[in-house]
């Protein structure tokens, strides 16, 4: 399987599903891979969760990790062992996970290709060219995928950006027949779109501008939500938000979260949220409550069961400081006049976090954490209790490179 090497910025941030189903009564097909144990009894009723790692940027060393519940073992590298044939193994920059029915979808973005695998077994079923492959969607008949459609910024030798070879097009989303694995429609959004969410025939797209910051015409990170039409597959609107949009959740009533991982420099990240019903009526999650703002910012987050939770941390703008990060979530109460409630979890979390999932078994939650490390080396995978026994943490693994995406099937 070849696949072309193309230049983009590495993802920061993480989705992850949280639906569970029944654990199969025979042996995975998998079974003879051999991982190391860990204590994952309080996650019955899961199948297999999967990590997607990154993978360090033209390194082609992206990786695919695999906690497989029926023997509570955490297999790394599984793509590689069960895929020998493919040379290149799952390529350069693994950027998104998601688990669309009984397949493994995964975006490969540096790489240029969408992989899908058999959830079973971990085995390639195709390889499908996409420019610059981001994030993932899925609906009952189609798999979207958000496309920076070639833009790159090349640097020179003193670091300054070469406008001739650079390229800032607008980017894309690209419609995949479920069945067929074809591509068969595509839409031009904003600047490097991000993360997508469907809900109730809209695709609301994040719209980041990573690459325009940089390059003409604007100079400037994108501000809007492109929101598509899935029947008609043409744009509906555009809504502005912040600048330098990243995940977008729906929550299933009609609440729709997009994350914000502002400017680096005087915007700060943050969640907001708009009403399906009325999208251009975004709002910041804190304003006008007695939550300090800086409590509520925003490094990687997640969705399950229709409340979105965030890990930040309140001095991200301080490059020097030991960071500690916080956990905290957010679901609507009340859809009348949108109440929105805001909870924090006990306890902080040190280290990189990159990536997560919230998993909910019995009642309880339990988090998993993926934390890059120094983005170089194999990073670390962790579970802890969320709601109860003071986050007491119940596994760590190592993992591979920047642990930063989660799929549970």
């Amino acid at each position: 399987m070849k696949k072309a090497l193309l230049l983009l910025l590495p993802c920061m941030l993480a989705f992850a599903s949280c639906k569970v189903h029944i654990i199969p009564e025979k042996p995975s097909p998998d079974a003879g891979l051999e991982g190391e144990a860990v204590d994952a009894r309080a996650l019955s009723g899961v199948k297999k969760l999967f990590v997607l790692n990154e993978g360090q940027m033209g390194a082609g060393n992206a990786s695919l990790d695999m906690l497989r519940l029926s023997d509570s073992n955490y297999i790394t590298g599984v793509f590689r062992k069960m895929n020998p044939d493919v040379a290149a193994g799952l390529g350069d920059v693994g950027n998104d996970i998601a688990a669309v029915g009984d397949e493994l979808w995964i975006t490969v973005n540096n790489s240029g290709i969408v992989e899908v695998l058999d959830a079973r077994d971990e085995t390639e079923i195709a390889a499908i060219p996409v420019p610059m492959p981001r994030c993932l969607a899925f609906d009952d008949k189609y798999v979207y995928v958000s496309s920076w459609n070639g833009a790159a910024a090349i640097f020179g030798s003193d670091w300054s950006v070469d406008l001739e070879k650079s390229k800032n097009p607008k980017g894309v989303v690209y419609r995949i027949d479920r069945k067929t694995r074809q591509l068969d429609g595509s839409v031009e959004v904003g600047y490097q779109p991000e993360g997508m969410a469907v809900y109730d025939g809209k695709l609301y797209v994040a719209n980041s501008g990573g690459i325009s910051s940089q390059l003409p015409p604007a100079y400037a990170y994108d501000n809007t939500l492109s929101i598509i039409d899935t029947k008609s597959f043409t744009l509906y609107s555009t809504v502005e938000v912040e600048v330098n949009l990243k995940n977008v959740y729906s929550d299933g009533k009609g609440a729709i979260y997009v994350t914000s991982l502002g400017n680096y420099m005087d915007v700060h990240t943050g969640l907001y949220c708009l009403m399906a019903s009325n999208p251009a009526l975004a709002f910041k999650i804190g304003n006008g409550s007695a939550v300090k703002p800086e409590s509520l910012h925003i490094s990687c987050s997640c969705i399950c069961d229709g409340v979105v939770y965030c890990i930040g941390t309140e001095n991200e703008f301080d490059w020097n400081a030991t960071r500690q990060y916080n956990i905290w979530s957010c679901s609507i109460s009340d859809y009348t006049d949108v109440k929105y409630v805001v909870s924090h979890f006990p306890g902080t979390i040190s280290g990189t976090p990159y990536g997560m999932a919230v998993l909910e078994s019995h009642g309880s939650h339990y988090l998993v954490i993926g934390d890059a490390g120094d983005y170089y080396n194999p990073g670390t995978v962790s579970c802890r209790a969320l709601d109860f026994n003071d986050g007491e943490v119940y596994w760590k693994v190592t993992s591979g490179v920047c642990p930063g995406h989660f799929a549970v099937w």
